[in-house]
């Protein structure tokens, strides 16, 4: 696990319905960010965040949150997952709670993470469309 690198993307979201609106831009979230990273930093792993604008997921559900945020993990071929593949379903619908699953699982088990798979026509139940 030693080097490994994980980076969290947040899509843009154009928010369809208020109530699924979650505010990852807040101090919160830069709270839990460097919360996480420094964890995972003492195991060796490095984790970063950033914005991509360039896509935009309309958000109408938090299946589509989810899909919003993707995990990447080159050493172990994770290119741009979204955070419902590698979980699967959401028990509690929060959203830090997840990241933190996903990244953990991806982190210390990503040989149970399903490969993107172009002849599966949904891998999971988040919605995304994988």
């Amino acid at each position: 696990m030693a080097g490994k690198s994980i980076t969290v993307t947040f899509f843009r979201q154009n928010h369809l319905r208020p109530d699924w609106k979650v505010d990852t831009n807040s101090t919160a979230f830069d709270l839990f960010f460097i919360e996480l990273a420094d964890e995972l930093a003492k195991l060796g792993i490095t984790l970063s965040w950033e914005q991509n604008d360039a896509v935009t997921i309309d958000v109408n559900s938090y299946a589509d949150v989810l899909n919003a945020v993707r995990i990447a993990s080159q050493s172990d071929g994770i290119s741009s997952l979204c955070i419902g593949h590698i979980i699967g379903k959401s028990p509690n619908l929060d959203l830090m709670e997840d990241i933190r699953r996903g990244v953990s699982r991806v982190a210390f088990a990503p040989e149970t993470v399903a490969p993107e798979d172009g002849n599966r026509r949904v891998c999971h139940n988040c919605g995304c469309g994988c």
